[in-house]
Parts: C-alpha cells; structure tokens; sequence
C-alpha cells in the first residue's frame, strides 16, 4: 500500500503528538510560510524569537510593496505568535519602513 500525502500529513502530527517537541528552525519555517500565505506577501526573514508559556513569539520582516530601486521597497515587521504545535495563531504589523533606511538612534 502506498503512501499519501494524508498519510505523510498524519505522520508528522503523530511525531509532535508523541511528544517530540518542534525544533526552533521548525517553528521558524513553518510561521514564515504561514504568514506569507495569509498575507500573500513574501517573509523575507526573522528578526527575533522567543519562547513563550504557550509557544511561540516571532517577529518576521515582510516585503510589502517591491519598488526599483530594491532599496526603496518598504517592508514591514510583523509580530507573529506560534501555538505548541506550530500554528500561527496570531499576527500584527509592528512598524513599516523602507528597505535603505536604518532605525534612527534613541
């Protein structure tokens, strides 16, 4: 008998069922590709990453509008809470920016 994507699907939800618990680069890919799809924007990165209670905190940068030049494009940092399973299940824009501009100083 064959294998299926449901049945490959089961059997990564079986592993973290069992208790393996999801290694950080997990969490970390499967939020950026979560948030892209919802968003429909691409998640360029992560910029930071916590463990909470219940999860996860992520803050992700998102390219909101691609401009030419590259470094005019605005992006946008997002902050992303991931359950103990590694869904998403919240997000926020934090602030948006262009991609040539630094933070000023406090």
């Amino acid at each position: 008998m064959g294998r299926t994507a449901e049945n490959e699907d089961n059997e990564e939800s079986d592993d973290t069922q069992q208790g393996r618990p999801l290694r950080s680069v997990e969490v970390l890919r499967t939020a950026r590709e979560q948030l892209a799809e919802l968003t429909g924007m691409t998640a360029e990165a992560v910029s930071s990453f916590a463990r909470t209670q219940d999860g996860w905190r992520l803050v992700v940068e998102v390219l909101e509008l691609a401009r030419v030049p590259d470094t005019t494009s605005l992006l946008a940092s997002y902050e992303v809470e991931v359950d103990s399973d590694g869904e998403l299940t919240s997000y926020r824009r934090t602030r948006r920016y262009e991609r040539g501009r630094a933070d000023r100083p406090s």
